[in-house]
């Protein structure tokens, strides 16, 4: 433990106190990963602490929690406590506050969060929390029931973890989230996205199907329970439109928007799906129905404007087909935005690795030329957007033009320029447009 957590703990102890770090720091340790917070629990009531310690904010009084600051860091304390009622499934009506640690674990979520430690006692794991993290498992303190009942967001909480650390959730557990399934309701926006995005992000997104087959998904993303029910009859797939989604974020970096792009982005082919006259499946304009849905689900759950237009833009364009030449790449960079062509372009290798990779693999040549010619495009500093030209408005004022002319001959004037690099020039583009 850090010696600012130490002296804390040694303070409370020195004056007739219990006190231990407890929960995920202790949880972190034992996985031999540095905890991002310390937090410590101890017997001692608020005004006990704030007596203590000269430097203190009441973060969570009538909860117990008292913030110390002590060389330049802040520690959240919190005596032992007994949880009330849960009316809303989210929050204890109230508490009281109890001597004993073991009390104090016993409302914690998951046997691996209930554990904890000080160097004089050393650990106190009432629970079995340590020989559940050595078997790898995420199981509930006590009745599973009764802890989905108190806060349903722990239900999303033990997918992220397994997700997270590589866990599985013990049987009972997870028989009780599927139970237990449509408390999820009572949730927040913000702390349902808040948890689908760290599992996003985690190196087992898969457990995103964990969601969907214990009946979670379907309350808050229907749009994607649709797509484990579409399969692809066609020989460019090999999964199902959910699946493949699923495959295809795996095989992105761990931006937030470009997952969600990937997961989002063959929302709208169950409502679109067909027949070939070969008899295959076709989804034709799929992507513009799903825009539409991702767009609805940005909303729901309040993305960030930046966040929604990336996505937005990442999955209008992420069939089109671009050609491997610097006039082809230009216009494209022009409509798709500078800012995420190359993130458009790994969505489409990723795309390509996640459906009938013997026939798709060639594609991944033809991006890495895309790329290349993109890059060399940014390098010579070639122009490929209107901000690029070498006239603007006003000089097309000047020479009589007005409203939609302007615009008109803007565009003209790009189009030209992509074509003839070298006549971007302002003497030539206004003879031009003379």
């Amino acid at each position: 433990m850090p010696n600012t957590v130490n002296r804390i703990i040694n303070t409370f102890i020195k004056n007739g106190f219990f006190a231990y770090a407890v929960g995920g720091c202790v949880r972190d340790s034992l996985l031999n990963t540095v905890p991002s917070d310390w937090d410590i629990c101890t017997s001692a009531l608020p005004e006990d602490m704030k007596r203590l310690f000269q430097k203190t904010v009441d973060t969570g009084i009538q909860h117990g929690t008292v913030s110390i600051l002590l060389d330049g860091g802040i520690f959240e304390v919190t005596t032992f406590r007994c949880d009330g009622d849960y009316k809303d499934h989210r929050r204890p009506e109230h508490v009281t506050f109890t001597k004993s640690i073991t009390e104090d674990l016993a409302r914690r979520d998951f046997t691996v969060n209930a554990m904890a430690y000080n160097e004089t006692e050393g650990f106190i794991d009432p629970f079995g929390g340590a020989k559940d993290l050595k078997n790898k498992c995420i199981k509930c303190v006590g009745d599973p029931d009764t802890r989905f009942l108190e806060d349903a967001l722990r239900m999303l909480r033990a997918v992220r973890f397994a997700a997270q650390k590589d866990f599985k959730i013990e049987e009972k557990t997870l028989a009780s989230i599927q139970k237990n399934a449509a408390l999820v309701q009572n949730l927040s926006a913000e702390r349902v996205i808040a948890e689908i995005t760290k599992i996003l992000l985690s190196d087992h997104l898969e457990q995103i199907k964990t969601l969907y087959d214990v009946g979670i998904l379907r309350f808050i993303m229907p749009e994607l329970c649709k797509c484990f029910n579409t399969p692809q009859n066609i020989k460019w797939h090999i999964y199902d439109v959910g699946t493949h989604s699923l495959t295809a974020a795996q095989f992105l970096e761990k931006k937030s928007y470009l997952r969600f792009s990937a997961l989002m982005h063959d929302w709208g082919k169950p409502g679109t799906k067909g027949k070939n006259p070969d008899g295959s499946d076709s989804f034709r304009n799929h992507a513009k129905l799903s825009v539409a849905l991702a767009e609805d689900f940005c909303n729901r759950y309040k993305f960030s404007n930046a966040d929604k237009s990336k996505i937005l833009r990442l999955i209008k364009f992420h069939d089109r087909q671009i050609l491997p030449e610097k006039k082809y790449i230009k216009r494209a960079v022009n409509d798709v935005g500078d800012d995420i062509f190359l993130d458009l372009i790994n969505l489409k290798r990723a795309d390509c690795k996640a459906q009938n990779f013997a026939l798709t693999a060639p594609r991944l040549e033809t991006y890495d030329e895309i790329e290349r010619l993109y890059r060399q495009i940014k390098e010579d500093k070639e122009s490929f957007s209107l901000k690029h030209l070498a006239v603007n408005g006003n000089d097309l004022k000047a020479l009589g033009l007005e409203g939609k002319q302007i615009g008109k001959a803007l565009s003209f004037l790009l189009d030209h320029v992509i074509d003839h690099p070298k006549d971007n020039q302002k003497e030539i583009l206004l003879k031009k447009i003379k």
